[in-house]
C-alpha cells in the first residue's frame, strides 16, 4: 500500500520539479494603455477586449483625450489578411490557398521612448480550396482568419506582459 501511494504521487513530484505552473493573471509594467489603431480594427477590437477581461489591473484607453493620461501607447501601424494560391491542379483550378495575417505594431511611452520597437507578426495556415463547395470553403476561410486574430492576439498580451521598464 505504502509503494502505491508513493508511485501515484511521483508524477506530481515531477511536474513541480520542472517549474510547471498554471500561465495565470497577466501582470504588466505600466497602469495604463492607450490602443492607437485604425477605426473599425476587429483586431484592436479583440485586443481590447481580452485586455479586459484578463483579470488585470490594466486600464485600457481608446479616446484620443485619454492620450496624455496614459502610461503606455501601444500602435496597431497595420493588419494585412493575405491570400495566396499555393496549388492548382493540370487544368490550372485553384486547388490550395495560403492565408496570412500580418500585423505591424510598436509600444512606446507617449513621450516617444519605445518599450517594442516596430514589430511583425505573422499566422498563416493552408486550407484547401474546391468551386463546387465555394461558399463553405469562404465560412472556412473566414473562420481561419478569426482564429489567427485571435493567437496574435495572445502573442500580444504576452509581449506587453514582458515589457519590463
Amino acid at each position: 500500500m505504502n509503494k502505491r501511494a508513493l508511485l501515484s504521487l511521483a508524477p506530481v513530484a515531477l511536474l513541480t520539479a520542472c517549474g510547471f505552473r498554471l500561465r495565470g493573471v497577466p501582470e504588466f509594467s505600466f497602469a495604463s494603455l492607450y490602443v492607437a489603431a485604425p477605426q473599425g480594427s476587429s483586431l484592436a477590437r479583440e485586443l481590447v477586449r481580452t485586455l479586459a477581461g484578463s483579470g488585470s489591473t490594466l486600464r485600457v484607453l481608446r479616446n484620443a483625450a485619454d492620450l496624455p493620461t496614459a502610461e503606455a501607447v501601444l500602435d496597431l501601424l497595420s493588419e494585412q489578411h493575405e491570400r495566396v494560391v499555393v496549388g492548382q491542379n493540370a487544368s490550372g483550378q485553384v486547388r490550395e490557398l495560403e492565408l496570412r495575417l500580418r500585423v505591424r505594431f510598436r509600444l512606446r511611452t507617449p513621450a516617444g521612448d519605445e518599450l517594442i520597437p516596430d514589430t511583425e507578426l505573422l499566422q498563416q495556415r493552408e486550407v484547401s480550396y474546391n468551386e463546387a463547395i465555394a461558399l463553405a470553403k469562404e465560412a472556412e476561410e473566414a473562420l481561419l482568419f478569426r482564429n489567427m486574430q485571435t493567437d496574435i492576439v495572445q502573442q500580444l498580451l504576452r509581449r506587453l506582459a514582458a515589457v519590463k521598464r
